[in-house]
């Protein structure tokens, strides 16, 4: 199996600044970026309104989107991409433990849908990676992951070496899953819209998943589309998943947008939001630099984490 944390650290610390990196197409290694490990709190500020911008990016009530979670985590662990104990492990060492409620998510399943929280972000991430990887896929078969990975180097990538929460090597449930399964349009339209979805880690699509926030989203836009969801649906999803995934990040462009053009975060077209303009690691940088340049320096939530377990 592969030590996944040691490799990422030694490889790529000198690239960890946080306004700095950029993340070419070939790239097979991503740097820790933003995600939540546990419940984000804003910074203390005596500014009323960069509560009110947190409020707005990672609402108190969470984002509900209209798929349960079915059979998925008792699918998953029979066919060994979660190991039940490596999975719990990874919330010991994160300082938390797995709820009653998700514990029973992974090993029953359950009709509820699924709602993305601040208590529960991680929890999700981790449980959708694990199904966008394992969930057969041309975009996984035939898509950029093989034509920038190539057969020697697939499993290298974050989201594939970085999996160490199976029961074996990750490449071993590599789409190999029917966890749920798309018809020909269904699977055109998450292509589609995969392809139009950036991150703040790197400049990449969700079409081109390497690393865990873009196999999670892959994994619950699939989801969304075998529960009839329309591309608007899934847009507006996406927005709230990538705002609850990466807070900092998501914070400075709910900024930008509501100091530039006068807009909430919620009236922001997710289709611009979530574009190359603005959701990967360029489109991020250029807008913090124009706060910067502006003097609107805000304090973001505070977060941890990485492109990891």
């Amino acid at each position: 199996m592969i030590n996944w944390r040691p490799l990422l650290f030694a490889s790529l610390a000198i690239n960890l600044v946080l306004v700095g990196f950029l993340i070419g197409k070939n790239s097979l290694f991503k740097p820790p970026q933003i995600d939540t490990k546990t419940s984000v709190k804003v910074a203390t500020t005596s500014n009323q309104n960069n509560d009110n911008i947190f409020n707005e990016i990672n609402p108190t009530t969470g984002y509900e989107i209209n798929a349960p979670y079915g059979d998925l985590g008792p699918k998953m662990i029979k066919s060994g991409v979660i190991d039940l104990e490596k999975f719990k492990a990874a919330y010991t060492r994160s300082g938390q433990s797995l709820t009653a409620e998700q514990e029973e998510i992974l090993t029953k399943g359950s009709s509820k849908k699924i709602k993305i929280t601040r208590d529960n972000s991680y929890f999700l991430l981790n449980l959708f990676w694990a199904v966008g990887l394992s969930n057969n896929s041309k975009i996984l078969t035939s898509g950029e992951m093989v034509k920038y990975g190539g057969e020697k180097d697939l499993g290298n990538f974050a989201s594939t070496g970085g999996w160490t929460l199976g029961a074996s090597s990750a490449m071993n449930y590599y789409s190999k899953s029917a966890l749920i399964t798309l018809t020909t349009g269904q699977e055109g339209l998450v292509e589609a819209v995969a392809a139009q979805i950036y991150r703040p880690c790197c400049n990449n699509s969700t079409a081109f998943p390497d690393c865990n926030h873009g196999m999670a989203l892959l994994g619950v836009l699939e989801l969304m589309a075998t529960n009839g969801a329309s591309q608007d649906e899934m847009f507006q999803a996406a927005k709230y998943f990538n705002a609850f995934w990466f807070p900092g990040n998501y914070y400075d462009l709910a900024s930008y947008f509501k100091n530039k053009e006068g807009k909430s975060f919620k009236d922001v077209d997710p289709r611009v939001l979530l574009s190359k303009d603005y959701s990967s690691a360029t489109g991020w940088q250029t807008a913090k630099k124009w706060l910067v340049d502006q003097g609107i320096v805000q304090e973001p939530p505070k977060q941890s984490g990485g492109c990891g377990v």
